[in-house]
Formats: structure tokens, sequence, C-alpha cells
């Protein structure tokens, strides 16, 4: 993921990804949140059932628009749906029943990067955020029909652009993460790709990545 990318930098996951792998229990932090608990990944806020969730405020109901951009109708109607705080907890505005779990635009970035991925995108988000080996053969799909924020193609945890760390715009895509090596192999690799065909993010560390434009 152009992570986090998501899709993919530490700038676009930073905050968001703290909530997604909390609603998943998955413990996933962000560079701030681990910092202020000495490398520690902060504890989940319990998750509200559905017939006890409060009534969404305006604010939250555009942040639910927010995330439902990400990924095709069908799919983000029945999503979980979570922002980050400002401390990287995440907080549930919607419980979801699919499996996919839908995060809005992060304002601290530059571009629309709203994001919503399956149950095996975050364990693998959470490797990256950890700078952990994912699993290999855990094939996990995400979106980011909006756009996301431009990311280096060549260094995982890169958070501006370089001389020489390969800086390339992304558009509206999806991602196939978690793949064996011989799947990737089969697609462009270079550090500059043609970003209007399939290419890959990240080749030959452990987090590389199909990106797949959808434009």
């Amino acid at each position: 993921m152009p992570a986090q990318r998501l899709r993919h930098l530490q700038l676009l996951f930073a905050r968001p990804m703290a909530a997604v792998a909390a609603v998943a229990g998955l413990a996933l932090a962000a560079g701030t949140s681990m910092a202020q608990t000495g490398g520690a990944m902060p504890a989940p806020a319990p998750a509200a059932s559905p017939a006890t969730m409060a009534p969404l405020s305006a604010q939250d109901r555009s942040l639910v628009a927010s995330a439902m951009q990400a990924a095709p109708a069908r799919v983000a109607e029945n999503a979980t749906v979570v922002v980050a705080e400002d401390d990287g907890r995440m907080r549930t505005l919607r419980q979801g029943a699919n499996g996919f779990t839908c995060m809005p635009d992060n304002s601290a970035t530059p571009g629309p990067d709203p994001m919503c991925m399956d149950r095996n995108a975050l364990e693998w988000a959470q490797a990256w955020m950890a700078r952990r080996p994912p699993a290999v053969g855990r094939v996990g799909f995400m979106y980011m029909l909006a756009g996301g924020t431009d990311a280096s193609n060549i260094d995982p945890f890169a958070q501006r652009p370089t001389a020489g760390n390969a800086w390339i715009s992304t558009g509206p895509h999806v991602m196939v993460v978690g793949a064996d090596s011989a799947f990737y192999d089969q697609y462009p690799r270079m550090a500059q790709p043609d970003t209007r065909q399939p290419y890959v993010m990240w080749p030959g560390t452990p987090w590389q990545h199909l990106m797949v434009p959808v434009q």
C-alpha cells in the first residue's frame, strides 16, 4: 500500500492506519502514538455495537461519506468506518458486516486519500507500520478509488521527496498486498514506473505490492 502509499506513505497512514488496526483488533499504532508510549502499541478502545452507537453528528456523517468514496458502493455501504483521534486511537463511526474497514480522507495529506481494505490488508499494514515483514501468501485487497497521496516508489518509509527516492504521483487505484514474489515478478518493477498501468510499488522489499490504476 501506498501506505500506507496507504498508500503508501507514513505521511498518509500515520493517523488513519492506527484507527484501522484498532478496529480490527490488530493494535496498530502510528509513529507519534508509539513514541508517546515508548514503542508500545496503544490499546484499542472497545467498539460499540450498532444498537448502542450514538447518532452521528453532522461532522461524523461527513467523515462517513468521505470514507465511502474509497470503494465501490456495494462494498462501502456494508463496511466498518473508523476515524483516528488526535492521540492515534480509533473511533468507530459505523459498524460493518462485510470484513472491510474504510477510513475518510486524511486532511494532513495534500490529496484525497480515503481508503478501504479487507482483513488481510489490515494485517499487512500492521506489519508495514511495525517495519516487520508481512506474512507471505495472505493476499489482501485495498481500494483507494478517490486517489492517493504521492509516495516514494522505492522507499517504504520515505516521508518526503528527495533527489533519489523516486517520488511518484498516484491517482485512483486498487492494491494487491501479501502475494508471493512470483506474482509481483509479472509486473513492471522499475523505480519510475508508468503509473497509468499496473506496477509494483516498493519492489524487492518485504512490503512490495501491486498498484492497479482505475482511470
